[in-house]
């Protein structure tokens, strides 16, 4: 029973990356009322799913997702200011690295770079990363499982999740060819736009000459900033052979999954029974 005079729970939370997967996971930890959220970037994001990411509060001042807001800040004033103002803060990771104060209670590594790029289980009294490259137990608390399937948002304790596919996750029967990706190093220029409705072999962009072409019918349901410089390989759009514009505007099964899994994760660890119980 509660006396309405309790103060919300509201951990200390730095979150590694603002893409996707971690703006879902922001999201969901903001809506389960943690108001101390803090997210790092580059200072050029790479995130394909736009629409869905905080990180594009690095260019606008502000992003909302599903109602949410987040902000840029540039120092610890700034991101306790977004604290007061009910927003998430959106920090450059080169701006982070000279800001002083406070170690964060809870950090999420959400880069899914499918390696550890340096974290560190001593970060935070809660570490949780996503996806292989970490060992619960060794660089990190707790890992979440990002394989789609029967474990898709598994809490993994210890050890390591699943040995990554290389292989998209399988949309109305198409994986690899619902991806765009660079044909080429250079620079990614494009006038379509998120949303835009694409058919097979349409040409999207190109990069150092290369045309960038549409393997499947669909809408474009992430597309990276013309004008971004790329390498050969990386992931510049993603095709939804459903064509439903409210795809491109909400986070999605998967990243709804995964965000609760964190949330069960920083839960399970603020709720802990005391030694005394």
């Amino acid at each position: 029973m509660t006396t309405g005079t309790e103060i919300p729970l509201s951990p200390y939370i730095v979150v590694k990356s603002a893409g996707e997967m971690a703006s879902a996971i922001a999201w969901r930890l903001y809506m389960a009322n943690m108001r101390r959220i803090c997210m790092l970037d580059l200072d050029n994001p790479l995130c394909v799913r736009r629409q869905v990411s905080f990180c594009t509060a690095l260019e606008s001042g502000a992003a909302v997702v599903e109602g949410v807001r987040a902000v840029a800040a540039r120092d610890r004033d700034e991101i306790e200011a977004a604290w007061r103002a009910q927003t998430i803060a959106v920090v450059r990771i080169s701006d982070w690295d000279r800001i002083e104060g406070v170690a964060p209670d809870v950090v999420i590594d959400a880069i899914l770079a499918k390696r550890n790029l340096g974290t560190r289980k001593d970060e935070a009294n809660l570490v949780i990363a996503l996806g292989p490259g970490f060992t619960a137990g060794a660089d990190c608390d707790l890992v979440i499982e990002t394989n789609r399937g029967h474990d898709l948002g598994r809490i993994i304790a210890s050890g390591c999740a699943a040995p990554n596919t290389g292989i998209p996750g399988d949309i109305a029967g198409h994986t690899e060819e619902r991806v765009l990706r660079a044909p080429a190093a250079g620079t990614f220029k494009s006038q379509r736009a998120i949303g835009d409705t694409v058919h097979r072999n349409d040409i999207v962009g190109q990069v150092a000459g290369h045309p960038v072409t549409a393997r499947v019918d669909g809408m474009l349901r992430g597309l990276i900033p013309s004008g971004t410089a790329v390498t050969t390989g990386l992931k510049l759009g993603d095709i939804d052979p459903r064509g439903k514009q409210e795809h491109c505007d909400t986070i999605s099964d998967k990243a709804r999954a995964i965000a609760g899994a964190v949330l069960e994760g920083v839960m399970r660890h603020c709720n802990k029974p005391s030694a005394a119980e």
